[in-house]
């Protein structure tokens, strides 16, 4: 009887163990299932889509790469197909697309590779898919419908003429971008006759994406991180500074001078602003809280990841405790460490122009089957507020008084209104011409699209870059 009674308790003990098995099982059975939803709902377009996803290369076995598309109805890539079953990635516009719609040939780039899956997947009707199945023919790809406008392209494109640079054009109430253009550039259509030619010589940086990849001293256009971070630090008021500019600034053996030394005299936060007064803001540099500025500087995303489907360099903004009052002076006006691509400005510009919201940049208006039935369509969202709506404001008005009464003033008196800020960079060894910046918006009560510009090597961005938004702007409203 002892022994039998004994016994008992390690039954019940080995019942026990037996449920935490079970219930265990049952966890990881559930957490299996869990993931294959997340992987279907969440992941599956991104890891399809990937460009180290091999088994897309399959899909051009039985598809015909499909059309990409302009907001306005032009194609920017066909694929033409011979009578042998040859087929060829035609782009109609040559080098104007080049960076941003790309190239499928020596690899992918820009939208080719973005929407690889898309263009290599078909909505065709499914008698139609099965039909050509079994009589052993590719059916057609998807169509790639952009939010790229051709007659503004044109403009940006035609308006850099033989210059090195970027320019971006985009809406800043939706996140549209309607223009991208980099140079020098490349015609896709014989790409892969200059290949070799291309990867081989380091110098050569015909490839590179400058609008989201290239990587330049913001100059004066800075100033709007710069002014953000005073209000920061001063509660949003700007009435209390007053600076009286001599046409240079010394402190510690180090000199900042304005424009040809220009002497602006006694000066408010608004006409230090509007004259891109260095003396002014290297001085309000010196004083800001160095925490300060470089917390305003990562709460409009430099050292930060951007909302950007297409490869690019994220920002730099390296000023600390250890900075020492001459890179504060130059970091306040848009020199010393500091870097930033043109995408990256015209985000921010689009933030001052939203109220403080920054949109999620997108280029891929829709998706349709090549028949023309909508398989997805991309609906403006927001990504993250950069500012309160009282700041946005108040650099919108600063910007305003850019173009009224300062570095922009050719900008003004037109059948639109604008809000802006030059830039005039140096770069490299300073022996250079300094590269040519603008950005700014149109229709300032209720904005329609933002521009940022740079010329590398152009000069001051009042002479070179202003008349280049200048023509954008007169594109979009004529």
């Amino acid at each position: 009887m002892k022994n039998e009674s004994r016994s008992k308790p390690n039954k019940v003990s080995g019942g026990k163990e037996y449920v935490v098995v079970a219930y265990l099982f049952v966890f990881i059975f559930l957490s299996l299932i869990g993931y294959m939803v997340y992987f279907n709902v969440y992941l599956r377009d991104d890891i399809m889509n990937s460009p180290y996803n091999k088994r897309q290369d399959k899909y051009v076995e039985r598809v015909v790469r499909g059309k990409i598309m302009s907001d306005d109805g032009e194609v920017l890539a066909r694929t033409d197909v011979d009578e042998d079953g040859n087929e060829t990635r035609v782009y109609p516009y040559g080098s104007m697309f080049a960076h941003i719609v790309g190239y499928s040939n020596n690899g992918r780039s820009g939208l080719e590779s973005v929407a690889n899956y898309d263009l290599l997947t078909s909505h065709a009707f499914v008698l139609e898919q099965v039909k050509k199945e079994f009589q052993d023919q590719k059916n057609m790809g998807d169509t790639v419908n952009t939010t790229l406008d051709t007659e503004l392209q044109q403009v940006a494109f035609d308006a850099l003429y033989g210059n090195k640079g970027a320019i971006v054009v985009m809406e800043p109430d939706t996140g549209k971008i309607l223009a991208m253009v980099s140079k020098p550039d490349f015609d896709p259509n014989t790409l892969s006759e200059i290949w070799d030619e291309l990867v081989s010589d380091d110098s050569n940086t015909n490839l590179l994406n400058r609008a989201t990849q290239g990587m330049y001293p913001p100059g004066s256009t800075f100033k709007i991180v710069t002014s953000l971070a005073y209000m920061h630090e001063h509660n949003g008021d700007t009435s209390q500074f007053s600076f009286q500019c001599e046409g240079e600034i010394t402190e510690e053996n180090h000199t900042i001078h304005c424009y040809n030394n220009s002497v602006h005299g006694a000066e408010n936060f608004s006409t230090a602003f509007a004259k891109s007064c260095n003396s002014a803001f290297a001085s309000l540099g010196i004083n800001l809280d160095w925490q300060v500025m470089r917390d305003t500087a990562e709460q409009v995303l430099f050292n930060e990841k951007l909302p950007l489907d297409i490869p690019y360099n994220k920002s730099k903004f390296t000023l600390d405790n250890n900075a020492g009052v001459p890179l504060e002076m130059q970091t306040a006006i848009g020199q010393g460490n500091t870097l930033v691509s043109p995408m990256h400005m015209a985000m921010i510009t689009a933030a001052v122009a939203n109220g403080g919201n920054l949109m999620k940049p997108y280029f891929i208006d829709s998706i349709e089957s090549y028949t023309g039935e909508q398989v997805s369509k991309t609906s403006p969202s927001l990504y993250k507020n950069l500012m309160t709506s009282s700041e946005a404001q108040t650099l919108s008005d600063l910007m305003q008084g850019v173009v009224q009464e300062g570095t922009a003033s050719a900008l003004s008196g037109q059948s639109y209104t604008v809000a802006g800020k030059t830039g005039t960079a140096d770069h490299g060894d300073m022996t250079g011409e300094p590269h040519s910046w603008f950005v700014g918006f149109s229709n300032v009560d209720n904005p329609d699209i933002v521009v940022s510009i740079i010329v590398e090597n152009g000069g001051t961005g009042s002479d070179v870059a202003v008349p280049i938004a200048k023509r954008i702007f007169d594109a979009y409203y004529n």
